[in-house]
């Protein structure tokens, strides 16, 4: 059975930092695309970043460039989401997903058919 899930969650002040894992069973990541995304209390669902299949190249959202990081373990089967300089405007439930020979750009929610069940990110002092 495949599936994701997600840990590293929790609450940090401003600044701070935090590693999501996004850990994978029943399958292995190699050829699927992998994103995360988060969803705040009344906003959409939006991308945060992604490797694309294939050629792995990344890609982050405008408002995380600079202070997130995507990278992918392979032996672990397990991809990380390294979040630093932290700000309130962060906190969100986040999702890792993947997605089988998605190779193009991969920050849209509606190209993922397999998804985890969430962490929680809260940064407040």
């Amino acid at each position: 059975q495949l599936q994701l899930v997600e840990s590293g969650g929790g609450l940090v002040q401003p600044g701070g930092s935090l590693r999501l894992s996004c850990a994978a069973s029943g399958f292995t990541l190699n050829n699927h695309a992998i994103g995360w995304f988060r969803q705040a209390p009344g906003k959409e669902r939006e991308g945060v970043s992604c490797i694309r299949s294939g050629d792995g190249r990344k890609y982050y959202a405008d408002s995380v460039k600079g202070r997130f990081a995507i990278s992918r373990d392979n032996a672990k089967n397990t991809v990380y989401l390294e979040m630093n300089s932290l700000k309130p405007e962060d906190t969100a439930v986040y999702y890792c997903a993947a997605e089988p020979l998605l190779f193009r750009l991969c920050l849209l929610s509606t190209d993922y058919d397999y998804w985890g069940q969430g962490t929680q990110v809260t940064v407040s002092s």
